[in-house]
This record gives C-alpha cells, structure tokens and sequence, in this order.
C-alpha cells in the first residue's frame, strides 16, 4: 500500500473550481435584521449624482472604513461600489464591532425621501448568518 496522497475530484470539489464557495453557501445563508438607521453624510458626497440612481429596495455594501474623524465608522456603498453615505457614528460601536469580529453585515434602502435640497435615505442593518 503507498503513502501517496491522492487528489480524488468529487462533484463539490468541481462545483468549487467552477463557481467558487460563495455560490454553494447562499442557499444556506439567512439574513437577521438589526436595525433601522438614516444614512449619514449624503450631504458630502463627492459625487451627489449617485443619489439619483438608488431606489427603494437596492441592496447595500457596509465595509469599515479607517477614518480620522470615528474610529467606527461604516461606510455604505451601493452593489457598484459608489460611496452613499455611512451609518451613523451614535449607531456604529456595536456594528463595528461585529464586523471587526468578522461578521457580514449588509443592508437595503427602505425610504428615500426629498427634504429641499437634502436626501434622507432610511435603511435596515442585516447580519448576514451562514
């Protein structure tokens, strides 16, 4: 008997190669709402034109952010990855936490509405459970 090892390919090793681990893990992902929240910031966005193009419903990118200003802070990125605004520093710590714990967190705009010339966007915190 050797004591080579052998490379065995196995349907989920094949589905791995073709589509990656995430593919295989959504259909057992849930996600938990957290947290209602307004976006924070959208008054300074270096490119406003991004508020034009969300909606009711988009789903959202959260990612950390090393910030000079919070050490906390969470900024909130449309599925194309332009800058919207981010949750807001008195609702951050427990956010940042979990993700600097290496919990997935995502969120969806729930409202978006017109004060004169500013725009409110409400959104709801998801934990993203596998």
């Amino acid at each position: 008997m050797s004591d080579e090892l052998s490379k065995q390919e196995t349907d989920l090793a094949n589905a791995i190669s073709e589509h990656g681990v995430g593919d295989l893990i959504k259909p057992m992902t849930r996600e938990i709402e957290l947290f209602d929240a307004y976006v924070a910031g959208t008054s300074y966005l270096e490119d406003p034109t991004v508020l034009s193009k969300i909606k009711v419903g988009d789903k959202l990118i959260l990612q950390r952010e090393d910030n000079a200003f919070d050490k906390k802070a969470i900024l909130i990125l449309t599925e194309e990855k332009e800058k919207l605004g981010y949750v807001p520093e008195k609702d951050n710590i427990v956010f940042s936490r979990l993700m600097d714990a290496g919990k997935l967190l995502t969120a969806k705009i729930t409202e978006i509405t017109q004060k004169g010339n500013y725009t409110q966007i409400k959104i709801k915190i998801y934990l993203i459970d596998f």
